[in-house]
Formats: C-alpha cells, sequence, structure tokens
C-alpha cells in the first residue's frame, strides 16, 4: 500500500510539472506570475492526494468532505487542462514546422489562457452535471415474459459511490427520486459506497426508505471488495431491509405466475464472494423469464446459452469524463444503454454517482426505470 501510495504522489507530481512548464514557462510569463501558477498546482496537488487520503479512508469523510470535493475536482480539473496544453503543443509544433518559430509565443501566450478558461468551464459544467441523477425510462419487449408481469416497472440504482465526497443527502434524493416512479422491484446494483462501514454506513441510511412491493434486492460491486469489508457491507445492506443476492436467485411472484431475478457477485470477489453464475441460477427452470442483476456487463460474456433474458449492470459510469467512454469499450463491451452481449440482452446504466471527481462530462447520471412488456419485439 506503501508503495501504491508513492507511485500515486509521484504521478500527480510528475502531472503539476508538467503543468506548470506547460501554463507558465512554455508561454514566458513573468517571474511573479510563474510563481504564483506554481503555488497553485501545488496546493492542488496537495489537496489531491488528501482526497485520496479521505477516499481510502485513512482520514474519516466525517467533517472533510469538502477536503476531498476540493482534491478529486482539482483533479478534474488537471485531466483537463491537460489536455487542453496538449492540443496547443500541438498547435505550437505545427507553426514552428511551418517555418513561423515566432508565432509559437504568440499561440502559446493567447492559447494558454484559453485553454484555463475551457478547463475551467468543462469542469463547472461537470460538477452540475454529475449532482443531479435524471430518472430514465427504459421499455423491454420479450415474449418470454409471463402475461401477468406485464408493465413491471424495475429501477435500477448503481454506483452511488456515496462516502468520501457525497453523504446522505445525496442519497436522500436518489431514494426520494426513486420513490416517486412507484416501481414494482428496485435491484442495486452494486458500488454503492467508498470507504469503511464505521465511516460512512451513515449515509446509506435512506436506503432503508424504498419501497417496491415485490422487494429491494442488491448485489455487490467492485468497490465493496475494494473498501476490504465486502461482507461487513452487504451484512448492513441486510440491516437496511435489503435482500442481498449473493450468487442465488429468488422467485417474484404475480397473480398465478412467477419469474426469476438472480445476482452475483463483482468480478473482483474471491472466495467464496467470487461470482458464480451456475450456482446463481441453480434451480431455475428452463421456460421461466430470468433476470440477472450482475455490476459489469461483461458478466454478460459467461451468461451465453443460460437463458438470461434480460441482465442489469452499472460499472461504467458511460465514462464519466470524457473521453474516458472510448477507453470503457477496452475492458466492456457496452457503455451504457440496452444492447446484447451475445445472446444476453444487457441493460447498463451510467449511474446516479461518480466516483472520484463528482463531475461528469458528457455522461450524465441516471437511474433507469425499466418497464417490462410481454410480446414480440425482444431486444
Amino acid at each position: 500500500m506503501s508503495f501504491f501510495v508513492a507511485a500515486v504522489a509521484a504521478l500527480l507530481a510528475l502531472l503539476t510539472v508538467l503543468l506548470h512548464r506547460r501554463l507558465a514557462v512554455a508561454p514566458g510569463w513573468p517571474t511573479p506570475a510563474r510563481r504564483s501558477v506554481a503555488v497553485v498546482l501545488t496546493l492542488g496537488w496537495a489537496a489531491t492526494l488528501a482526497a485520496f487520503a479521505v477516499q481510502a479512508g485513512v482520514i474519516d469523510p466525517r467533517g472533510t468532505r469538502w477536503l476531498a470535493w476540493a482534491g478529486m475536482t482539482w483533479l478534474a480539473l488537471s485531466w483537463y487542462l491537460l489536455l487542453g496544453v496538449l492540443v496547443l503543443g500541438i498547435i505550437a509544433l505545427a507553426t514552428r514546422l511551418a517555418g513561423r518559430p515566432q508565432a509559437r509565443r504568440a499561440v502559446l501566450r493567447t492559447g494558454t489562457p484559453l485553454v484555463v478558461l475551457l478547463a475551467l468551464g468543462t469542469t463547472a459544467y461537470g460538477l452540475h452535471e454529475a449532482a443531479a441523477p435524471s430518472v430514465t425510462p427504459v421499455t423491454v419487449t420479450d415474449p418470454d415474459l409471463p402475461a401477468d408481469f406485464d408493465g413491471l416497472r424495475v429501477a435500477l440504482v448503481t454506483d452511488l459511490h456515496v462516502g468520501p465526497v457525497r453523504d446522505v443527502t445525496f442519497t436522500r434524493r436518489v431514494v426520494d427520486q426513486v420513490n416517486a416512479q412507484r416501481p414494482d422491484v428496485v435491484v442495486l446494483g452494486g458500488d454503492l459506497i467508498d470507504g469503511r462501514v464505521a465511516q460512512v454506513s451513515d449515509a446509506l441510511a435512506p436506503l432503508a426508505d424504498l419501497e417496491a412491493p415485490l422487494g429491494v434486492y442488491a448485489v455487490s460491486g467492485n468497490h465493496e471488495f475494494i473498501s476490504q469489508q465486502a461482507d461487513a457491507w452487504m451484512d448492513h445492506w441486510e440491516t437496511l431491509g435489503i435482500d442481498v443476492l449473493r450468487n442465488e436467485n429468488v422467485t417474484l411472484t404475480r397473480g398465478s405466475t412467477s419469474i426469476r431475478l438472480a445476482g452475483i457477485h463483482d468480478e473482483t470477489g474471491t472466495g467464496a464472494d467470487a461470482p458464480n453464475l451456475e450456482r446463481a441460477l441453480s434451480g431455475i427452470p428452463a421456460d421461466a423469464f430470468t433476470l440477472l442483476a450482475a455490476h459489469q456487463p461483461k458478466a454478460g460474456e459467461s451468461g451465453q446459452g443460460r437463458g438470461v433474458d434480460l441482465q442489469l449492470s452499472g460499472h461504467t459510469h458511460g465514462g464519466q469524463l470524457w473521453p474516458f467512454r472510448y477507453a470503457v469499450l477496452l475492458q466492456q463491451p457496452v457503455v451504457d444503454g440496452l444492447d446484447a452481449v451475445g445472446d444476453v440482452p444487457v441493460l447498463t446504466s451510467r449511474g446516479a454517482g461518480a466516483w472520484g471527481p463528482p463531475v461528469r462530462v458528457l455522461a450524465p447520471p441516471q437511474i433507469p426505470v425499466i418497464t417490462l412488456h410481454a410480446g414480440a419485439g425482444a431486444p
């Protein structure tokens, strides 16, 4: 862990030095301006390190969320400053290669303030976008759905990531939004927290007020395992009236018919908490309509030919900070929305919260509410 902390600190320091050279030195600003930029960048570096300490629980989030907010927001701002200075550097290089070296200084003097303004504006927009998850209606039509379940409404809540930056007020807002939709079932798709049970469990308290006549269910995400307290977290969820699906399935009944809801642990789980799809689907009749809750969309790859009618996932955040959306596709088969992974229809939520920076750019937070219909036209 100490090596990891040192590596993160060194990487952030290198980023800080690079930004100073490109924002202060390359344009040739006077010495007082260079020093001022150095001070601001150094304070941002220190705040980001402190924010990671809050994120890891080394510093108790209670009373220090303002520090985590500042440091993580600076991290997002640094990312867009980096993108900006890289583009500006390419333009400056092009002027030199075009035989106009004298124009380089003018490009940097004009472009650098513009980069700073654009980065600030993008980050401010991202703060606003991340603060207000919206309900996203989704319709799924499947001929295998029993008629009694036609119109079933399933609310999918994933990736709250409360704790270091978001507190109980954020969770309360999400719960109120979900309850206002009057869902029949609520599925919590993992990554509900960042941190330790003793420090941030109070931030999840409103989940006890979720209302759904057919139940509230949850599966683990990778951040529950990152906390190294996955079992403690799942036990805590159960004290809130949530049924945790630990590689198992439950029967949902309406009228004289039933469907199954299965759930598996995240793929980062090990030992007894390792994902086991075969166990999760055991005992389900071959003709039963089956929903599968799995934190990561790529779980659909192991669900081929197993009769899963719809998988509910999160994890990707839709990339969260543009242009990471495209990088997500290197690790997951889908980024967001309803798509097919082989023969498994997968509904992937961008998530309600945000990890790290409380910032989202071109990846707005969402709470999908899926309405199931019986009939032709399955995805």
